[in-house]
């Protein structure tokens, strides 16, 4: 498939950020006119590229530009990964909803959908999940493990550590894990994770799965919703250069790393060192009831361990937590 003039002109400009080119330069080096460069520049821009026009010099993708692209993520990704199947989308419905729809035709697994909004994004239990333009970075992962469903727990988890790590080698931030899948930085909400599954018939075992990560990078213009104002955070006070690009190609490679190595768990010191809420008193919410206790730890397959008030200690392996407030 021919690459399009306006991919192969920002593949060009990540290859040179920061440094101008001629537009005869660029339509020599892209084998098409100047005016299909011009109309190319003119459609980058619209979908949010920062890019400096200079008479005598040309064109210059300005080293703060923090647009994602394909490109922008692979040049950060490494010789090991650098050739997954990776498509990036400026806004896509839902990352996991187009990721499901490549599974379900024989895409392979690491393939990665990137956008950098949703118009349908999908939370925990049907909810859907804030997704402005711009300002967050939505990845789908995915995977085709030899594993039961009731293993499929492992692959949240590591993308928990994952994200949090990534944030870490960008920032100097100290992300919180809440269990089992939430992400938090100073007491906010900054990344949700849904893996959706596919089960097969035969085996009863996974076909493959959708690991589905929203980061808030940036706080939105206008702010959070009113219904999330008080929950929500964003990673990063003010834009950097690039950032997305490099948040998404880090996380992406300690996710595939910690994949790799399900079995051994080598996720598990990550996460329990970030574990939010340990010894605290907590609330249990299922769809049929909540149950108060107080948070233990968590077991090597990532089940909550809590002790219940009659002094009894059970394992859980879903459902949701919630801190209880001291009582006046």
């Amino acid at each position: 498939m021919h690459m399009k003039t306006k991919d192969k002109l920002i593949k060009l400009l990540e290859e040179n950020r920061g440094k101008y080119l001629s537009g005869a330069e660029i339509a020599d080096q892209l084998g098409c006119t100047r005016g299909a460069v011009w109309k190319a520049i003119n459609s980058l821009r619209e979908d949010g590229c920062a890019i400096s026009a200079v008479t005598n010099k040309g064109y210059c993708l300005e080293t703060d530009s923090d647009v994602l692209s394909e490109d922008g993520v692979r040049k950060y990704l490494g010789d090991e990964l650098n050739d997954i199947p990776l498509q990036v989308y400026k806004v896509t419905d839902s990352t996991n909803t187009r990721l499901r729809e490549l599974a379900n035709n024989g895409a392979e697994e690491k393939t990665v959908v990137i956008a950098g909004a949703q118009t349908a994004g999908k939370g925990r239990l049907g909810r859907s999940f804030f997704s402005p333009s711009d300002t967050g970075l939505y990845i789908s992962i995915l995977l085709r493990p030899v594993m039961s469903a009731n293993e499929a727990l492992k692959i949240t988890t590591a993308a928990a550590v994952a994200v949090a790590e990534a944030i870490e080698a960008l920032s100097d931030k100290k992300p919180e894990i809440k269990w089992v899948n939430d992400v938090y930085i100073d007491g906010r909400k900054i990344c949700g994770i849904l893996t959706e599954a596919a089960f097969s018939m035969e085996n009863g075992g996974l076909e493959y799965a959708v690991s589905g990560i929203g980061i808030n990078v940036y706080q939105p213009e206008g702010g959070f919703p009113d219904e999330i104002k008080d929950i929500a955070g964003a990673v990063f006070d003010r834009r950097e250069g690039d950032l997305r690009n490099r948040l998404a190609a880090e996380l992406i490679k300690r996710f595939m790393k910690y994949y790799h190595e399900l079995d051994e768990h080598t996720y598990m010191e990550g996460y329990r060192k970030r574990l939010m809420w340990r010894n605290e008193k907590i609330n249990i919410i299922s769809p049929k009831e909540t149950i108060p206790a107080t948070m233990i730890d968590v077991d090597n397959e990532c089940r909550l361990i809590a002790r219940f008030e009659d002094s009894t200690e059970h394992t859980i392996s879903t459902g949701e937590i919630s801190i209880r407030k001291a009582q006046n």
